[in-house]
């Protein structure tokens, strides 16, 4: 691994260690180990099939993987996705995957399963703390929905909202589920870079807020540098560096592999 790996703040929210996948004999991630600084935001970048969402799979537990991940000290790798989601990862995709013929409101409570305890037999039940529990859920999906500024369309059918507000929604349904870490794959997709710088920053201000670290898979080299404060590299499912985003910057390895001239605009 490059030099620029080295100085890595203590105390990570997420450790991964030897992580591995191979897909009919073909190695996608090969024993990428590195670790997730507490808070901020880190973004994992590299070329196209560097094996950055696959990395986003294994941890959120899409895919079996090998190796280890602990999120904040406990081991997470047997988990299936859903214990992972209810232990605080949490995250969106490339496209983004809503319930287009409920309304926006709807899929952002989704999000709120992942700490709801009542089971279905409570709320047919209408038990006390089913109640309880129902109005917390919809009391923080609206707050995140706020906090996204959309609110006026809360009613809306999500398929009827334009591809700015998609994204939105997506990441107001995975900021319900009040995760200890939101991984965000390529949320600028799609997006203008009033847009993105929009949506990085009220994702920063919810991190502010909570105590919230966010994980970004990110192909603009320019919003990456002045969004992330630690960045991982990867290039043919290998990790290539770690660091500070200057440092990644100026790093002979990850320009030679990935940034090139890009190098020069993000500085």
């Amino acid at each position: 691994m490059s030099a620029a790996s080295s100085g890595s703040p203590a105390a990570p929210i997420l450790s991964l260690r030897g992580v591995g996948i191979s897909f009919r004999g073909v190695r996608a991630l090969d024993d990428v180990t590195f670790d997730v600084p507490r808070g901020g935001v880190t973004a994992v970048i590299g070329p196209n099939g560097a094996g950055k969402t696959t990395l986003f799979n294994c941890i959120s537990g899409i895919y079996r993987h090998e190796g280890d991940i602990a999120l904040a000290g406990a081991d997470i790798q047997h988990l299936r996705a859903h214990r992972r989601a209810a232990a605080g990862i949490a995250r969106t995709f490339q496209t983004p995957t809503l319930l287009d013929a409920e309304s926006v409101f709807e899929n952002v409570l989704v999000g709120t399963h992942a700490w709801t305890r009542t089971g279905p037999a409570g709320v047919l039940l209408g038990t006390r703390s089913a109640r309880r529990e129902e109005r917390e859920a919809r009391e923080v999906a609206w707050e995140r929905l706020t906090a996204v500024g959309l609110a006026p369309v809360a009613h809306v059918p999500a398929g009827a909202l334009p591809h700015a507000d998609r994204r939105r929604a997506e990441v107001a349904r995975a900021l319900a589920s009040r995760p200890r870490i939101l991984m965000l794959d390529e949320p600028a997709a799609g997006l203008s870079a009033a847009e993105s710088d929009e949506l990085l920053e009220l994702v920063a201000e919810q991190g502010r807020a909570t105590g919230m670290t966010s994980v970004l898979v990110e192909h603009d080299v320019a919003l990456v540098m002045r969004t992330a404060g630690w960045i991982a590299v990867l290039d043919a499912g290998r990790l290539l560096a770690t660091g500070a985003p200057d440092a990644i910057r100026q790093d002979p390895a990850v320009v030679a592999a990935y940034l090139g001239t890009d190098a020069e605009v993000a500085a």
